[in-house]
């Protein structure tokens, strides 16, 4: 049992209602933590404010330091952290620990990025206007960062915002999800001990309708950094104002399976990234189109790979799948699945439901109208429908609001470039699932799946605005 407490200006405080988070396998109380008040907030915010400066004025080398000394905590406090994160997040042992090594590597690459923020000379006698003058541009802080972070990855999408926001020179207020926080009082316990100055990051807890909307619309606030629903990121977009906003919303990330591709190879990596922490994942394997001549292999072995995952208690050792986030969303699932049904889908495997935990499903006979395939399912579903051709599974993958991340399983380099070239997403993996994701890649979505990119570097340009200098030359 935790009992944890806001941190507001280098201080554990906060009396406010408190929220309790729970064993979402078991329902077991694990902590509680106090609801910050618009008081709170107000003065978080304004530490920051004062802690902006501070931060920017900070030598690259000392905020390296203690971004590398976080990571070094994190390592340190690796069986901790997972077991907290099983616990809170439901997700299985094995991967919360594969979270805190993500999170890990997010805070190294950090502070090596750190020591390499950097601008360029500018040319500016390149046109007559330009000459004799000196030029080149640099990178400053933008100052406060709202980072708003969800639930599915408690330590590391929290990590993903908070180590760039830092390794740029900036301050924060972190807002993780209501239902996960205990992962980021962790955290920030952390950075304390790394020795991160008071109000460099700041820590509220509450419901986003309220604590959320007031620090998006807080002129202090210079960026806001999300991860959640499309709903809610059309929300923040309307209430921001002039301020930078990077936002990483939903998607339906399709899989192609072509002939010549590895189909035993892609059927388990599929079931992997289709069920891992309950579907519950942005990137999750959502679509999955098998060329005719593969279909009825792929699905097989794609079945096998799925009715072989544990479900059960996360904590336990031998568990791939654990519970949803919460019973609601488990029952959302299975409703989406019926209604597949009552439309003329096959549920191949799964499709049962006990609590929050849904088990690893497999449908067939989809239609493109139908949830599962429309929307965002953010749950352990997915569904195999049989092309005839090359061209018409790029076309149905790419037939999607969403654009985040696709895959596709192929050995041919001609197949493997038409894909890179027709399919508007933000990434495109090939011979592996969409789920891939490196701390130093550009992350982000196309359409509806967001604005600006993630991964540590291109992060920092996020949290960074260019200040131009031009110096006239005398004589």
């Amino acid at each position: 049992m935790l009992e944890c407490k806001l941190l507001i200006d280098g201080q554990w405080r906060g009396d406010g209602r408190l929220l309790t988070v729970r064993n979402k396998y078991s329902g077991a109380e694990i902590g509680a933590l106090p609801e910050v008040s618009r008081e709170e907030l107000d003065e978080a915010v304004d530490a920051a404010h004062r802690a902006a400066p501070v931060m920017a004025e900070m030598p690259a080398h000392r905020r390296h330091e203690i971004l590398l000394r976080t990571a070094q905590l994190l390592i340190e406090g690796r069986e901790e952290m997972a077991r907290v994160i099983a616990a809170e997040a439901g997700k299985a042992l094995k991967y919360a620990r594969a979270e805190v090594d993500r999170a890990v590597s997010t805070f190294t690459v950090a502070a090596e990025e750190a020591r390499r923020l950097h601008g360029e000379t500018v040319p500016l006698d390149g046109t007559a206007s330009g000459e004799g003058y000196f030029g080149y541009w640099v990178r400053r802080p933008v100052g406060v960062v709202a980072a708003i972070a969800p639930f599915n990855f408690p330590l590391n999408l929290v990590a993903h915002k908070v180590a760039p926001a830092l390794a740029a020179g900036n301050s924060l207020v972190l807002k993780p999800a209501s239902t996960t926080p205990l992962s980021s009082v962790l955290l920030c316990q952390k950075l304390v001990q790394a020795g991160l100055p008071p109000g460099a990051i700041n820590l509220v807890v509450g419901p986003g309708r309220t604590v959320g909307e007031w620090l998006v619309a807080d002129p202090r606030v210079s960026k806001v950094t999300f991860t959640g629903s499309p709903g809610v990121g059309r929300r923040i977009l309307e209430i921001a104002g002039i301020k930078k906003v990077t936002l990483e919303l939903g998607n339906s990330a399709p899989v192609i399976i072509a002939p010549d591709g590895d189909i035993e190879a892609a059927a388990k990596r599929c079931a992997v990234g289709a069920y891992y922490n309950s579907g519950q994942v942005c990137i999750s394997v959502q679509r999955i189109y098998p060329l005719k001549s593969v279909y009825e292999p792929f699905t097989e072995k794609f079945i096998t790979a799925s009715e072989a995952m544990v479900v059960g208690d996360p904590l336990d050792e031998r568990v791939d799948v654990g519970p949803m986030i919460s019973e609601d969303e488990a029952r959302r699932i299975e409703n989406w699945v019926g209604e597949a049904k009552q439309g003329g889908a096959q549920v191949a495997s799964g499709g049962r439901r006990e609590g929050p935990v849904h088990w690893p499903t497999v449908l067939l006979g989809c239609k493109p109208e139908m949830k599962v395939l429309a929307e965002e399912t953010f749950g352990p579903v997915a569904s195999v429908i049989s092309c005839d051709t090359f061209e018409e599974a790029l076309e149905q993958a790419d037939n999607s609001q969403f654009g985040l991340q696709a895959a596709v399983f192929t050995k041919d380099i001609n197949r493997a470039l038409q894909a890179v070239k027709r399919l508007n997403f933000g990434g495109v993996i090939i011979n592996d699932t969409p789920n891939f994701r490196a701390d130093p890649m550009p992350y982000g979505g196309n359409r509806q799946s967001g604005l600006g990119r993630e991964g540590v570097r291109f992060a920092m340009e996020e949290m960074t605005n260019i200040q131009m200098v031009a110096i006239r030359l005398e004589g």
